[in-house]
């Protein structure tokens, strides 16, 4: 972008009164605006490396933006130019500082007008590509911008046909490549960035995948689990943050897509398996502590509760939990029982919950040992018709169990199209914190 206009500015005090200057600029022209928004970009970008040099100083400058006469007098046409510039920039400094504005733009609009914008005008396929840039991936900060700004963009809207055809497996073993390359450190700046946009592709892959099929659209492959199907055992770390982050994430929408992920991951054939025993007993903690958290009285911790234990019967039917030594069984036995005999006088379990339980429940390695008449214990792994696992709506037709393994493009085992519908459709606003028992107790 070419400026017409340069700076000498001696001191910071002198930048920042510049910089308010520009930003309440009164005008109606659209060649004011443009020329005020050259000059915004000129000085900030001028400056960066002298006064921009944290995201606490690039969100402050943006915000002054935000809140100026020049943006609050003309929202539409300063977003749209925005986008423009985005769209057609290479210079990393100028990119830098339209990413941010509209990262925060997005989140402070609170009717997600910039988003809806940025996604009307292909700016995810904009961001598919920059992101893969050498000379972007140089720039720290800017990458990690980028990608704040996907994943953002992407959690509160469906992306296009056109979007996700743009995410090559080159773009999701990048990703991966990223986590597995950064330190061992949960709060590596790289870390929590990455996995969120795996998190959302994987959200997007999901919920596409089970109304293609309306259309007549052929499948959409799933590269998320598809990349762990053929290279999860070189990308271990994802699988290891996934749990940390589970572990700690406080925002429901946030645990809703990581348990999308390992409902998927646990779901399918060739990933069943994908992590290691001892980050898989960490995950089983993890799911019962979460559970005994969530009150019973509460709606918002029914449905996380439904999805909860949706994740957890493939755990116990497919994953190595399945296998001798069993973990935790007594545990688990007990906790699935708490949750169907907890319910109160004002809030009784709901019927949802206990048939999701009974599925559990019903897993073969968590049946009591079955006799035969002689008193003997049953050998070779033999059953009762107690012991078969039951499907979310009991009996499950063939042409159901086919229409979920066409719609999800993998192999699911033991599920329904009911299940895999009800993961897809369960989600929250950014931002609405999980409830919970503990927090309950405290007030």
């Amino acid at each position: 972008m070419a400026f017409e206009v340069s700076y000498n500015l001696e001191n910071e005090q002198q930048f920042w009164d510049e910089l308010d200057d520009i930003v309440s600029t009164r005008c109606h022209e659209h060649e004011i605006i443009d020329n005020s928004l050259r000059s915004y970009l000129n000085v900030t970008t001028s400056y960066r490396s002298e006064y921009l040099q944290t995201d606490y100083s690039i969100a402050k400058c943006v915000y002054r933006l935000i809140e100026g006469a020049l943006f609050t007098a003309h929202r539409e046409y300063v977003r749209r130019q925005i986008i423009y510039c985005l769209l057609q920039e290479d210079d990393n400094p100028t990119l830098h500082m339209v990413a941010a504005f509209l990262l925060y733009d997005g989140r402070n609009s609170g009717n997600d007008v910039t988003f809806e914008m940025m996604q009307a005008e292909g700016v995810f396929m904009r961001l598919v590509e920059l992101i893969q840039l050498s000379s972007v991936q140089e720039d720290t900060r800017l990458h990690q911008m980028l990608l704040e700004l996907m994943y953002e963009s992407s959690r509160i809207q469906r992306l296009s046909w056109d979007d996700l055809n743009a995410v090559d497996d080159a773009f999701i073993l990048y990703l991966l490549e990223i986590i597995e390359g950064a330190s061992d450190d949960a709060e590596d700046p790289y870390h929590y960035p990455v996995i969120r946009v795996l998190l959302v592709l994987n959200e997007q892959y999901l919920v596409v995948s089970t109304t293609q099929h309306a259309n007549g659209r052929a499948g959409v492959t799933n590269r998320v689990i598809k990349a762990l199907s053929t290279h999860g055992m070189t990308y271990k770390t994802f699988g290891c943050n996934l749990i940390l982050l589970l572990n700690r994430e406080s925002e429901t929408s946030l645990q809703l897509l990581i348990l999308k992920v390992l409902y998927l991951v646990f779901g399918n054939s060739t990933t069943a398996e994908y992590f290691y025993t001892n980050d898989l007993h960490v995950l089983v903690d993890v799911i019962l502590r979460n559970l005994i958290d969530l009150p019973s009285d509460s709606p918002a911790a029914n449905a996380l509760r439904h999805t909860y234990l949706r994740v957890l019967y493939p755990i116990l039917s497919n994953s190595q939990i399945s296998k001798p030594p069993h973990y935790k069984r007594e545990e688990i036995l007990r906790l699935l029982h708490l949750l169907v005999t907890s319910g109160n006088h004002f809030a009784p379990v709901d019927e949802t919950t206990r048939r999701l339980v009974n599925r559990c429940t019903d897993v073969q390695w968590l049946q009591p040992p079955a006799t035969d008449p002689g008193g003997l214990p049953e050998t070779n792994g033999g059953t009762s018709a107690t012991q078969s696992p039951i499907t979310d709506d009991h009996v499950i037709g063939n042409g159901q169990k086919e229409l979920a393994r066409r719609t999800l493009g993998m192999s699911v085992r033991g599920d329904s199209a009911t299940s895999v519908l009800e993961v897809a459709a369960h989600t929250e606003k950014p931002g609405v914190q999980t409830p919970s028992r503990g927090k309950e107790m405290v007030q």
